[in-house]
């Protein structure tokens, strides 16, 4: 159980309020959505992607790439806007993801990306909204 204090902070029936019950699952439960089942999985504009529970802009759509493995991929976060803990779940060791903001957890992160990172930042795409980029009239 996650007992850091985040600046943004909310009951358990709080979240359920804001969240649907899919975000709730995976973003306060450390769940993960279906493979190949968001539609932010081919959203290619350009623009931010945040937080689905705080609105904290997470990620930069010029850093998101298709790694054919079903969830959205980025090379790397904004700066200060994620952080990362050991995830031992599953009879497995891996790099979970989540808001610095909230603590909601996103996702995990790798070592097998494209450079110039070679990481790959595997986000669940409920736990993001996506905002484009202001067009210039």
């Amino acid at each position: 159980m996650d007992t850091k204090t985040y600046p943004v902070t909310r009951t358990d029936a709080e979240w359920r309020q804001l969240l649907t019950p899919e975000q709730y699952h995976i973003m306060r439960g450390h769940g993960t959505e279906r493979p190949g089942s968001c539609a932010l999985l081919t959203e290619h504009r350009p623009g931010t992607f945040e937080c689905a529970g705080c609105s904290t802009p997470l990620f930069e759509g010029k850093v998101k790439f298709e790694s054919g493995t079903g969830w959205p991929s980025f090379n790397e976060p904004i700066p200060g806007s994620v952080e990362s803990t050991t995830d031992r779940s599953y009879g497995m060791t891996r790099t979970e993801v989540h808001c610095a903001t909230c603590g909601s957890h996103l996702g995990h992160v790798f070592p097998d990306g494209p450079p110039p990172t070679g990481l790959r930042y595997c986000i669940n795409g409920v736990a993001l909204n996506f905002v484009p980029a202001a067009v210039n009239a």
